[in-house]
This record gives structure tokens, sequence and C-alpha cells, in this order.
């Protein structure tokens, strides 16, 4: 395949048939053992206008192919046994062909060898595998065959075999044959004049070969055509070779080859022998120690420093390659702190000395020190000369790659803006180790050049005890505790922060914790308890630093930020808080993540540190007038109403909509297409959600904090977050009541009677809900009545009074037939007079209602109710005896409470089952089926969990043995005291 595709049987050379024929094979060969569709076939021989028997024409080319490759054989669908070499497999073919039978096979195992022979320095044997390797070619690969894959191929494997021969021709000149390489590689330049690695490869063959100037007239050539015609400039490595050679650096000259052993001359006992002359002195150089003192109240880390320490091999022998460490984190989070501790730490395996430079990335004064500033300083401290030093930046990044060749550094390059100036001080052999610190992500490094991320976090709560312990003494700690964890909190866990409360709180040793906890408690929402005469330690001044360098989109999403209530943000709702697309921001967030403003804590999720949120609020109270934040503030709030509204419509379809204002400018909500993706989105939210009511509250949109808890209805009910929902509605109902709006008054009452009600405080359900009927009647609203009427029947039937229940849900069925429009209220009323019926054993009457239920349910689609119905169903059954058909009204009941993400639902028909099993002397899948219960109701902490821990115990307390009905057929008010999730009305 490396030239002309051909084949053997054993000596013999294989007519392989017609071009179009042999690209059948070239494809399947190329496969290396998978299969390949009819249609790629097709695709392979002919492109995208096959003829139209393409199929048949390739059947019979795989035929005749067959025949060739199996002489011999009676291979096929009329022979004695299948093929063995092209083999059909679904609706294509695969070629079973060893790779040490293609020569293509043996070119790509001889270069993978020499690459991982020239890791482990062995570069002779490399060299050797290399030119065996090249030596397979034939000529231009695939040729003569037509067709599209044929014409990519033989461009990808010319591409393989250009990087192999560059590989060996550097090889080649590395072991001293420079000079056999230069007509080969001049000819190679002219046939490939953009290829720099190859012009690079020419310059330093002649260079060695002592023509300097011929190799600088082959980069002026190669410089001439990459302008001319690209319009760029070479490469940075072609460039730094220029530099170095105009330079005439010394690194570049060819390493001499290993001296034969010398062999001593014959001589007598008396003769003397003839001494070998003394080693030549190493030329004298520095070795310069430039760490700063380590901390000596260092303490914790120890995960990060697990982590940089792993970058080391565990043997102490020097790294085999240039080892790059980027810590990154915000302001005051301690990157020079950790970055000097470990350097110390591992100071004694760089025996050529320290370097360490503050590159005043972010610094008070504003003067970030450029690369060449840097090198420098390190030049000079290695023992160069400032004479010796060239001027241009490029030349001095080569020269002290150079000097860095061979020799084993610890540098340390603290407070880096960018990778760009960075990167000119990385040294270019192996041996070394760079730490870098920076608020920057620094991402160009870790993907160009291979830098080891390490991301600081705040604290955690242990070690910022061990950090004022170590400050302040354990005794003092340990004597106010509670004072210690105020003082942390309102750190926020930031090093910086902590660490200058320990140094006020040291500076009075005779004063209480709690004084420093009282101030901090005052200053709260400022960061006037963390400033400092000394900006480099004042958290506002450390902060504004990263603030001022960021650009203008990016610093107004930042202050904007101040004004978010959750407790982390989304790309859509930074986008509502800016009023832009979120196209538009998601460059501002990547910005502020890199900055490390923000923290990316889940995928699309953002963050900011406490003491970074207070900074924001001051810089938003500072820079935008009120007019522009309350405009924030009310797009935002409207985001979260309008897109949980949009949830809303898909989580009850048949329900009672929220009426809603029309979004503001710049307010794009979110809509949704499945059942998944809003219960997703408001489990993601929820946090955000519920401070956004407060937020509204308090923010002086009444309309708002009202209408949010209820379009949330739905999703509390299902997932069953039952403090949230009482609590949102509490605020709801306060900014109705503000606002004077009864109207939504009497709604959020009704949602506030649901979130009692599923809490079990039945008494004040009741009560809550007659003050919604009075605004109702007040108001004329015959909606509101019904369904406050039929909600009070639910109530009563979960506070075990089953003919209060029926007399108040058969008066709101009444009012739903005569209107005739509302199948939710009818289907929620019959499944719940169906309950009170089974719990009043009157089972015939529950049975006719379920059964109408289901109907109405079905013919709307409410898998909802419908699932409730059939829980109740499978009630009325076990409780009839029925336990087979119990069982299936439970399991499909199931069904659907899962189709709508109802677990409180599942939950609830998880116990049931688990009753009418053990009843039939199912113990152990009663068992299971109620830990499964004890599960769900213990990730939503819904009370009910109590309940079934109850029934596992008395489980554990039968004796052993098959039951025979020791469960019991439950009575009226036992096992339905608790119902499956019925869902209440608007």
């Amino acid at each position: 395949m490396l030239g002309p595709v051909r084949a053997w049987h054993g000596e013999r050379e294989l007519d392989l048939g017609s071009p179009q024929q042999r690209v059948v094979l070239t494809t399947l060969l190329l496969r290396r053992g998978r299969p390949v569709t009819v249609g790629e076939l097709v695709d392979a021989v002919w492109g995208e206008q096959p003829p139209s028997a393409a199929i048949s024409v390739l059947r019979t080319y795989v035929s005749r192919l067959r025949k060739i490759l199996e002489p011999g054989e009676k291979a096929g669908e009329n022979g004695e046994g299948p093929p063995r070499v092209i083999v059909s497999v679904a609706d294509g073919y695969l070629a079973e062909v060893p790779d040490e039978a293609l020569d293509l096979g043996l070119f790509e195992r001889r270069v993978a060898e020499a690459t991982r022979l020239r890791a482990a320095d062995d570069d002779s044997t490399a060299a050797e595998l290399l030119h065996a390797a090249l030596a397979g070619w034939q000529g231009t690969p695939l040729a003569g065959l037509p067709g599209p894959l044929a014409e990519s191929e033989r461009a990808r494997l010319g591409e393989r075999r250009l990087a192999a021969l560059e590989m060996r021709l550097d090889l080649d000149i590395q072991l001293g044959r420079h000079r056999d390489v230069i007509a080969e590689l001049t000819s190679l330049t002219r046939d490939h004049p953009l290829r720099e690695q190859l012009c690079r490869l020419l310059m330093l063959a002649l260079y060695r070969s002592g023509r300097q100037a011929e190799a600088l007239a082959a980069y002026r050539t190669t410089r001439r055509i990459l302008v001319s015609e690209l319009g760029i400039e070479p490469c940075a490595p072609l460039r730094e070779l220029h530099d170095r050679i105009l330079a005439a650096d010394a690194s570049l000259e060819p390493t001499p080859a290993p001296a034969p052993e010398r062999r001593q001359p014959h001589r007598t006992e008396d003769a003397p022998a003839v001494p070998a002359p003394a080693p030549t002195p190493p030329a004298a150089v520095g070795r310069p120690a430039q760490l700063p003192a380590d901390l000596p109240a260092f303490t914790g880390r120890h995960r990060e420093l697990q982590q940089i320490r792993a970058l080391l091999p565990e043997d102490g022998t020097s790294p085999k390659t240039v080892v790059i460490g980027a810590i990154g984190g915000m302001g005051g989070i301690g990157k020079t702190t950790l970055a000097v501790h470990w350097a110390h730490e591992v100071a004694h395996r760089f025996p050529d000395g320290q370097l360490y430079v503050n590159l005043r990335g972010f610094d008070p004064t504003g003067s970030v020190m450029p690369p060449g500033e840097a090198i420098h300083i390190f030049l000079n401290a290695l023992g160069l000369s400032p004479q010796r030093i060239p001027a241009q930046l490029d030349a001095q990044a080569a020269l002290y790659r150079s000097t860095l060749a061979r020799r084993r550094v610890l540098i340390v390059l603290d407070n880096a803006r960018d990778t760009e100036q960075v990167r000119p001080l990385l040294p270019g052999a192996p041996g070394c180790l760079v730490v870098v610190t920076s608020r920057s992500q620094l991402t160009g490094l870790i993907v160009n050049d291979g830098a080891h991320p390490l991301t600081l976090n705040p604290l955690t709560a242990a070690e910022a005890h061990g950090f004022l312990s170590r400050r302040l003494g354990a005794a003092r700690v340990a004597a106010e505790p509670k004072e210690v964890d105020e003082i942390i909190e309102y750190g926020a866990r930031l090093p910086l922060a902590l660490a200058l409360v320990a140094a006020r709180a040291a500076t009075h040793p005779d004063f209480p914790l709690s004084a420093v906890a009282d101030e901090l408690r005052d200053s709260h929402g400022s960061l006037d308890a963390f400033t400092s005469s000394d900006l480099s330690t004042d958290v506002r001044a450390v902060f504004s630093w990263s603030y001022e360098a960021l650009s203008a989109p990016a610093a107004r999403l930042f202050r904007l930020l101040g004004l978010h209530c959750g407790p982390d943000i989304s790309t859509p709702s930074a986008a509502a808080l800016v009023g832009l697309p979120p196209r538009d921001v998601r460059g501002s967030l990547a910005e502020l993540t890199r900055a490390h403003l923000l923290t990316e804590h889940r995928p699309g999720r953002y963050a900011l540190h406490d003491l970074l949120r207070v900074y924001a609020a001051e810089r938003v109270h500072a820079e935008e007038t009120r007019q522009e934040r309350d405009q924030a503030v009310e797009r935002l709030l409207s985001w979260y109403l309008h897109t949980a509204d949009a949830a809303y419509a898909i989580l009850a379809p048949n329900r009672r909509r929220v009426p809603l204002d029309p979004p503001p400018p710049g307010c794009r909500p979110l809509v949704f297409t499945t059942h998944d993706q809003a219960v997703d989105w408001c489990e993601a939210e929820r946090s955000g959600l519920v401070a956004a009511v407060h937020r509204a509250a308090a923010s002086g949109l009444p309309g708002i904090a009202w209408r949010l808890p209820a379009t949330l209805w739905g999703f509390f009910y299902l997932r069953s977050h039952l403090q949230d929902w009482l609590d949102t509605t509490r605020t709801g109902l306060a900014a109705a009541r503000s606002d004077h709006d009864q109207r939504g008054e009497a709604w959020v009452l009704r949602d506030m009677s649901n979130a009692l009600r599923s809490l079990g405080r039945h008494e004040e359900a009741i009560s809550t809900l007659q003050q919604s009927l009075v605004l109702c009647r007040k108001l004329g609203d015959l909606e509101g009545r019904v369904s406050a009427t039929a909600n009070m029947g639910d109530i009563y039937l979960q506070a075990g009074r089953p003919e209060k229940a029926v007399e108040y849900t058969r008066r709101a069925l009444a009012i739903h037939r005569a209107l005739g429009s509302d199948a939710w209220g009818v289907g929620i009323g019959l499944a719940n007079l169906g309950d009170a019926y089974q719990r009043l054993g009157r089972f015939d009457d529950a049975v006719d209602c379920l059964e109408e239920a289901m109907t109405v349910l079905r013919a709307s689609g409410n898998r909802w109710v419908e699932g409730v119905a059939l829980d109740i169903l499978g009630t009325v059954r076990h409780r009839l005896g029925r336990h087979d058909d119990a069982i299936e009204a439970y399991r499909q009941a199931l069904e659907a409470h899962r189709d709508i993400g109802n677990r409180w639902g599942e939950g609830h028909t998880l116990g049931h089952l688990g009753e009418v099993l053990l009843t039939v002397g199912q113990a152990e899948r009663a068992r299971a089926t109620w830990l499964r219960a004890l599960e769900i109701f213990g990730e939503l902490d819904h009370p009910d969990a109590e309940h079934v821990r109850r029934r596992l115990g008395r489980l554990d307390e039968r004796p052993p043995g098959p039951a025979h009905g020791s469960g019991g057929t439950p009575g009226p008010g036992t096992d339905r005291d608790r119902k499956a999730a019925s869902p209440a009305r608007p």
C-alpha cells in the first residue's frame, strides 16, 4: 500500500483487477479489521455520483476479490465454506488480514517503536528503525487508485511519511551525521517550501557543518515564502534557531561522540604508568538561591501538596522532561505561600540553584514585568554579564534556554499575568522544574506546554481552624470555639482575610476573640474589617487588581453579579442579569473564570466566593445608577418567573396557569420540550428560585414575589420540597398583602394550605384555606372558590375525616361538572372521592368513582392524577382480598409516577405495595420495596420516612417463617392515612 496497491500469495503476485476493485480492497484494509458498510464502499469508489447499479457492481468486486485472495478455496455463498479474508458482516464487509501482512502496518509499528526508543534516549536504534521503516516505501501511496477515499488517504499517508522522515533526519543530525543529510534536506525544502521543520533541520545541519551563512540564507528564503504566500512570520522555534545562529550559540555545536576507551601500552612492572590527562574543570557558573523565606506558620493544604509532589519522580531522580506546575486561584487564596513552601521542600533536588521572580501580573503599581526584564534578572543570577545578553527578546530567550541546558534548576514564576509573559521564561531541556502562580488560568500554558494545573480553593473548616491555631495559639482558639467558627465564617475561609484577622487579634492578646467576632459581625456585608495599611495585604485592594484587569463587558457582569441572590448562577440567568443573549455573555463568564473571580463548580454553573460577592456589591453600587441596578434585578427575577412558568406548563399541563405580565426588555426566558428538562432546571435552580422570591419581596416587586412560588407549585409538589414551599408562600403572602393584592393573596393562601397539608399540619391548612375562600367570595372568583372547596375536601381526607372529605369533594365536583370545562378538577375530585369511600368501607362506590376517574384522566392525558387513582385502586383491591389485582394496580401506579417524576407518589405507592406483598407472605420482597421507599423519602427529607421505618421495624420483630395474612387486610384509616401525593387544586 505504500506505493501501488499489490498483493502476493506466497511468492506469486496476484492480479487484483481493475482500479475500482483495488479501491474496494484498499478501503477494507485501511479499516484494519473493522467493518465497512456497503454505503461507505460505494462512496469510496465513486464518491457523490455512483452509477445506478453501484451496489450490484460492488458485490461483484467483492466476489472477485474473494476468489483472487483465496485461490483454490471454495469460499462464498455457493462454496463449501465461508470466506476467510473478506467476511460479510451486517450491511457490509471486513478484511481479516493481520497487520504484519501489510507494509503499512509494518511501517507504523517501526515508527511507534522508534518514537518509544527516542523517548528513552536510545537515538541510535531509533534512527535505524526509521531508516528501515522509510525504506519500505515504493513511491506514492495507493498510486493509480481513483476516488475520493484514495485521494484523502494519499494525503494522510504522505504526511505520515514526512513526519517520520523529519524525525529520522533530526536523529541523524543529533548523531553527528549532519553533513550526510544536507543534500537530502536541500531537496526536501525545495519540494516542501512551507514546511518549517525541514527548514529548521537544514539550518542546523548547515550550521554544524560550519556553513553559518548558508544556514541564515535558508532561513531568509523560507521567511520570504511564508510572508509572500501566507502573510505570516516563521514559527517561534525557527525564529529562535535563527537568533541562536546569529549569536553563535555554543550549545548548537554538535555533542562530541564518546571517546573510545584509552588502552594503556604494555609495560613492565618497573615502567611508570602514563598518567591520564586531568579533566578540564567546568566553567564557573552562578548557583542562585533566590527563593523567599518559607512561612513559619504554614499549615494545611495537605491535598494540594500531595498533588504537586506527584509532579516529580518518587525516587528523587531528575525529571525526564521540563515539569511545569501552574498554581491558580483568586487573590488572597495563598498561591505564593504554597509555591514557596513546596519550593523549599524540594530545593535540594535541584543542585544548580533556585530562581524566583515576582512578575507583577497583578500588582498595586500596575506595572507588569516584561519577560525580557525577568530573563535579564535570571541570566545575571546564573553568572552571565549584562554585556553578553542580546537586546531582542527571542535571542534573550534562546540564550536563557541554552544557559539552563544540562542544568537542574528550580524556577518560581510568581504572580504571572498570562501565558505570553511566562512562555519565554520556560527552559527548553529536561531536568528543570517551573512553578507558576497566577490569578489567570493560563490555559495556553496547560494546552500547549503541558503545564499541570492546580486551582486553590478556600481552606476547609479544619484547615481554617489550624490556620488560626498556628497564629493565635491552640489554647486561645480552643477557649472560644463558637467565636472562632464565626471568624472563619465571616472570613469565608480565605487565607488572606483570616491572616488579617489573626494579625489584629495577635496584636491584642488580652482581647477576647468574641470582640473580633463582634467587629466582623458589625461590618458584615462590607470589606472594611479586612483593610490594611499595606496594599498587598488589603483584601479590597487585592481584589481590585483582578477587577481592573478585566475587559469592560466582563467587569460589568462581575459587578452586576453582586445583585444576584442565589448561591450560583447559570449562563442564561447571567444573560438576563446583564440584558444580553446568552451567547454574548459566555465570553465574559470565561474571562471571569480564567481570572478566578468566578468558579465553574459544575458544568455551566458559576459561583462567587463570599468576599468577592461583597466586593462585587460594592462595585455595583459605586459604578451603576439606581435605575440600572433596579432594571438588572427586575430582568433577573422576571427571567426566573417566566422560566418557572414554562416549566409549570410542562409539569402540570392541565392545571390553571398563573396570570403573568410580559417579561421586560432583555429578559429571554427558557422554554422546555420535555418533562425531564423542566424538572432538571427547577432542581438545578432551586436555591436561586427560593432566594429570588425573597429578593423580589425586598426589592419592591410583590407581583413576582407571590407569582413565583405559585408557578413552582408543581415542582415543589413532585419533589416534596416542603419547607421551601412553605417558606416561599409565606414570603409571597406578605408581599401580596403589602401590595393590597387580594387576588394574589387568595391564590397564595391556597398554595400555602397545600404546603401545610403536605407537612401534616391539617388544622393550619384548614384555617388558611378558609381565608382563601372568604377572599374568593369577596372577589367573585368562582374558579378560586371551587379550587379551595376541592382542596378542603383533600385536607379533611388527609386529616382522617372522610365524612367531611366526601361533603366538600362532592360539592366541588358538582360545580366542576356544571362548569363543564375542567378535566383536571373532575379527575382529582373523583379520585379523592373514591379514596374517601374506601376509607369508609364503601368499596363499590369507591370502585365506581375510581373507574370514572380513570376514564376522565386517560382521555385528558393526566398521568399525574392517573398514578394517584391507580394507587387508591390498588388499596381498594388489597382490602377486598384481590391481592394480584392490587399488585398490578400498584405496578401501573409506579409507572405513572415515574413517567412524570413524582418521587413522593412513588415512595407512597412502594409503601402500599410492600403491605400487600407482606400479606401474601413475600416478606423479603416487602422489605426490599420498603427500603426503596425509605431511600426516596430520605432523599426528599420527607416526614413519611419515619412511617416506613416503623413498618420495617415491625417486619424485623416478626417471627421467622411464612406469613399467614399476618399483615392483615388494612382497615379504614390505617394504610391510607398518608395517601400518595394527590395533587390539590390551584
